[in-house]
């Protein structure tokens, strides 16, 4: 025996845990990522790779605690957890098959693939226990018999497909986001899969059948001095480092969510600032001036050319009037048949603006108190407006949004326990753009902050709207 393979022997049990502890991690991180408010079918894969990691983890840490544990142990119960480790091998590659399937979001006359971990599962069950168990009094026999065919069957293929499917995705989905470093990552996380897969699933334990009885562990480590779970570890550590960094597509695709607000917040300001310009200015022109011709008619002799000319005018100026309305019903944007309480409960709710704070919402208001619809619209721009703001500026974990009835008037208070802001911050585009909403509603806007302890925006407005 080489040195090399003396020191390997040696260390058999730390390479053990270390193997276990690289697959355990990374099914344990992604097990916490929650993403549910992801549009990305990658957020509803992630947990069946979670699920390898977390039980191929377990498998290997049973490589270590079964034999150390072996003496205290009678011969009915080493048998029961030599196959309880061997059927958590099974399950852990039937469900990283089933991470690369879900990943190709398989439709139509392709859709019963999603079965077919499932399927090959059960099929090895039936064959290792069913079949090879009561033929094979060797219990290493058939255990290594077991395991050699779970890489074959299951492991190789569910290796290959995740890769491809990892591959395939990147290329389609995360290419959009225009982001090459998470690109290059996720390439990465798929050239990890596809070497493991060769590894894991090509290299089995010694078996009574071709290729087990060439091309095994043992051989393997003959040839190469080093244990073959020292090479899937390194491919281990490789995929799980590259899934984690991958991750942070998560956070890009949740800040393009909250831009992607601001941008239809701005656009609703300047619809409706385009909207009152309209009305007051272009449509009142108009119509003054078709007035004005109206009144010149009488002037004119009944039947002359004038007249007619006049008459004709008259309806022009009358379809413009009638185009500006239409499009100043289109520009003017108003919310849904909706209660304050209603419209407030359901936007705090949004799972773009839960996932960057968590928010307390305290309503304190009588049932027949309502609002306008034009009037809510501009409440929910304001709170939605304070929201992004302290997501994208405050570096908050907490807002409190109260609302409550003082009369003939309401009371809206949005806190944080932010950053806070200096005294002499100047407003910018959103403070602007509150304040003309409140000036609307024909209340009060007061933002107070200081460094360190957070932002409290006061809004005081009338039930009955500003005529």
């Amino acid at each position: 025996m080489t040195p090399l393979a003396q020191f390997m022997e040696l260390n058999r049990n730390i390479i053990l845990f270390l193997y276990g502890l690289v697959f355990f991690s990374l099914g344990l991180t992604l097990a916490m990522q929650s993403r549910s408010h992801s549009r990305l079918e990658l957020a509803r894969s992630l947990k069946w790779l979670a699920a390898f990691g977390l039980i191929h983890g377990s498998y290997e840490w049973g490589e270590l605690i079964i034999p150390l544990q072996s003496p205290n142990l009678s011969v009915a119960s080493l048998f029961f957890w030599k196959a309880a480790q061997l059927l958590a091998l099974a399950a852990s590659f039937a469900v990283l098959f089933q991470f690369g399937i879900s990943l190709l979001a398989l439709t139509g006359k392709w859709r019963w693939l999603h079965i077919l971990p499932t399927a090959l599962f059960l099929l090895w069950l039936a064959v290792v226990y069913g079949v090879l168990l009561p033929v094979m009094p060797d219990t290493d026999t058939w255990r290594n018999t077991g395991n050699a065919l779970t890489r074959y069957f299951i492991s190789l293929p569910a290796g290959l497909l995740a890769s491809f499917g990892l591959r395939r995705y990147a290329q389609q989905r995360i290419v959009m986001f225009n982001a090459p470093h998470i690109l290059r990552t996720l390439q990465t996380a798929s050239l990890a899969l596809f070497l493991y897969a060769l590894l894991s699933g090509l290299i089995a334990p010694p078996a009574p059948f071709f290729p087990a009885n060439w091309l095994n562990t043992i051989s393997f480590s003959q040839v190469t001095q080093v244990p073959v779970r020292i090479f899937r570890s390194v491919i281990g550590l490789l995929l799980t480092i590259s899934m984690i960094r991958a991750l942070e597509i998560f956070d890009l695709e949740y800040l393009r969510q909250i831009e992607a607000m601001e941008r239809k917040q701005i656009l609703g300001v300047e619809r409706e600032r385009l909207g009152r310009e309209l009305h007051d200015g272009a449509m009142q022109a108009v119509y003054t001036a078709g007035l004005l011709v109206e009144s010149a008619v009488s002037l004119a002799a009944p039947g002359s050319p004038l007249a007619e000319r006049l008459q004709s005018a008259i309806g022009a100026l009358d379809g413009a009037v009638q185009d500006m309305r239409r499009s100043l019903n289109e520009l003017t944007t108003t919310a849904e048949n909706q209660s304050l309480v209603e419209a407030l409960s359901q936007l705090v709710q949004d799972p773009r603006l839960a996932e960057g704070v968590r928010i307390q919402l305290a309503l304190n208001l009588p049932i027949e108190r309502s609002l306008s619809p034009s009037a809510t619209a501009h409440v929910l721009a304001i709170v939605r407006e304070a929201l992004v703001n302290i997501i994208r500026h405050a570096n908050a974990s907490l807002a409190k949004i109260s609302l409550e009835d003082n009369g003939q008037q309401a009371h809206l208070s949005i806190c944080d326990n932010g950053r806070g802001m200096s005294p002499d911050t100047l407003p910018g585009y959103g403070l602007r753009n509150m304040s003309d909403r409140a000036r609307l509603l024909g209340g009060k806007l007061t933002i107070s902050g200081q460094p360190g302890k957070g932002v409290a925006l006061q809004l005081d407005f009338p039930w009955e709207e500003k005529a």
